[in-house]
């Protein structure tokens, strides 16, 4: 039990412990439509089932995710800065390679008021470093948790042994009292024992001399009686 505490406070030390990373942001085209769509993307530490929820909550704040849009998500009414773009739409693709899960977000500029399309680039760079950053803190925030509660569990099973010990010096303690009063007792009955093998012997003595005073009594009352039949 304790070793298993131990076991878990190390493992969750050991995943908890890296370098500080940086998210690296780099410029990449992908297709969209069949076409080659302007986009941002960045790598990210993680399988896609941990990078993916993040990834779709994510971008539930960048804009209105189309329904039923799977490869890439479609984000229409996309929200810059608190101004919304009704004309534009964004695409999100999220792959996974390995321990490494790559988020891309991008546009196609011909869905884009020209004016808007420089702008709406640099907001897709920030919207996938910020998508990073977020990432890798609730990712070390969770293994922070994991590791507080590694933490706890090993300070509740050290409390556990902190009473067990008290627990066992107090029972310890009444066990050498209990001895101790047993000690007398097996004194004392030895004592006892001893003083009652006297009283037997002496009573066992005591028996011995009445039975031969019995003996003596019995032969003069038969002398007595024979003199008494012999009496005419």
């Amino acid at each position: 039990m304790i070793n298993k505490f131990y076991t878990t406070l190390a493992l969750t030390f050991f995943f908890t412990i890296a370098a500080a990373q940086t998210v690296a942001v780099k410029k990449q085209a992908e297709k969209v439509k069949g076409e080659s769509a302007d986009g941002f993307s960045a790598e990210l530490e993680g399988k896609l089932n941990e990078v993916g929820s993040l990834w779709t909550k994510f971008l539930k704040e960048v804009g209105r995710v189309k329904l039923f849009s799977s490869e890439p998500v479609v984000i229409t009414d996309p929200n810059f800065n608190g101004t919304v773009y009704p004309k534009g739409t964004i695409y999100a693709h999220i792959f996974e390679s390995g321990t490494q899960t790559r988020v891309w977000l991008g546009i196609l500029s011909k869905e884009w008021d020209e004016k808007d399309v420089d702008f709406a680039n640099k907001q897709l760079e920030k919207l996938v470093y910020q998508f990073g950053i977020r990432y890798n803190r609730d990712k070390v925030q969770t293994q922070i948790d994991e590791a507080q509660q590694a933490a706890d569990a090993v300070e509740r099973q050290k409390q556990r042994l902190i009473n067990q010990n008290k627990d066992m010096l107090i029972q310890l303690s009444n066990n050498e009292k209990e001895k101790i009063q047993l000690d007398k007792s097996v004194q004392a009955n030895t004592l006892e024992s001893e003083a009652l093998k006297i009283k037997l012997e002496r009573n066992k003595k005591a028996q011995d001399s009445l039975a031969n005073a019995a003996i003596q009594i019995k032969k003069v009352k038969d002398s007595h009686q024979e003199r008494l039949r012999k009496i005419n």
